[in-house]
């Protein structure tokens, strides 16, 4: 089944949906637009010598942040159930772009790919959880298909634990590590019509609070993002009346940006954060301010 997703995520069936695709294009230095004026920066290598691990890494916000990390410098294990996108979006990093394509639900395949990425690279100092589903929407709690509840929480939620889960021992006997769930303001607001995907971003933001206190002493960070609607080409293209609900919700009364998320990835997972644990960041144009 197509999953429609609204906040911004990686699909994790690797297809595009309506907040996945990149939202600015052009090679100007500056780009102007009635909202945003963004000064582009010069790639930098603040991520050489660093190895990353991004799910999800085919489409969407996980796109975006795997090639923010490869421009500055990372060598990035790229993983989604998608080969064939994989391989379309990385065939000029290769390099540093280490592709496995598989499905990240089973956990035993996640730590057989774990255990080939610290044999080829021998360390892990960067995971990025992208990867996520919206399930079925528009229905409300009485009517929620239990199976979808299932699949939407083995997707968001256990995948997530399962990648921290493996990498985790890794990072200790390195005593350095960052690691970053991509949640929702779902999981902090609650979406009517939206109980899986709402209830499993929830729990990732409450994994984060407590593996950010389990941790907070080993020179691992832990942390979540919760973005609201992120602006891609497919937004563009929904009906001003539509995009005009999404966005009066948010102060600015604008959508977020792919490279807002990249931008603000990237000094989440940086050695400069290195006093911020169990913290949700926002990304919600003022939607959210807790």
């Amino acid at each position: 089944m197509k999953q429609k997703n609204q906040n911004g995520e990686t699909d994790y069936d690797g297809k595009i949906n309506a907040a996945n695709a990149q939202s600015l294009k052009g090679d100007n230095a500056r780009v102007y637009t009635t909202e945003i004026f963004r000064e582009e920066s010069a790639p930098t290598n603040r991520f050489e010598g660093q190895v990353a691990v991004v799910t999800g890494a085919a489409s969407g916000l996980g796109l975006a942040i795997s090639k923010k990390l490869l421009k500055e410098g990372a060598s990035v294990a790229l993983i989604d159930i998608n080969e064939a996108a994989l391989n379309k979006e990385y065939k000029a990093y290769k390099l540093k772009g280490r592709k496995f394509a598989l499905d990240i639900t089973h956990e035993s395949l996640i730590a057989k790919t774990i255990n080939k990425i610290i044999g080829e690279f021998d360390k892990i100092d960067i995971l990025v959880n992208c990867a996520g589903i919206t399930g079925v929407a528009n229905v409300t709690s009485h009517e929620v298909n239990t199976e979808d509840l299932h699949r939407v929480f083995e997707v968001n939620f256990m995948s997530s634990f399962y990648m921290t889960k493996a990498i985790l021992p890794h990072m200790l006997k390195a005593n350095y590590g960052r690691i970053l769930y991509l949640a929702s303001i779902a999981g902090k607001e609650g979406n009517a019509g939206m109980l899986a995907y709402s209830a499993s971003k929830a729990a990732v933001i409450g994994m984060t609070k407590v593996q950010g206190k389990e941790y907070a002493e080993t020179g691992i960070t832990i942390n979540a993002l919760a973005p609201t609607v992120i602006k891609t080409p497919m937004v563009d293209g929904l009906p001003e009346k539509q995009v005009k609900y999404m966005t009066d919700k948010i102060p600015m009364k604008r959508c977020g940006t792919m490279d807002e998320v990249a931008n603000l990835v990237a000094y989440i997972v940086s050695k400069e954060n290195s006093f911020t644990t169990g913290f949700t960041f926002d990304l919600s144009g003022g939607r959210a301010t807790y």
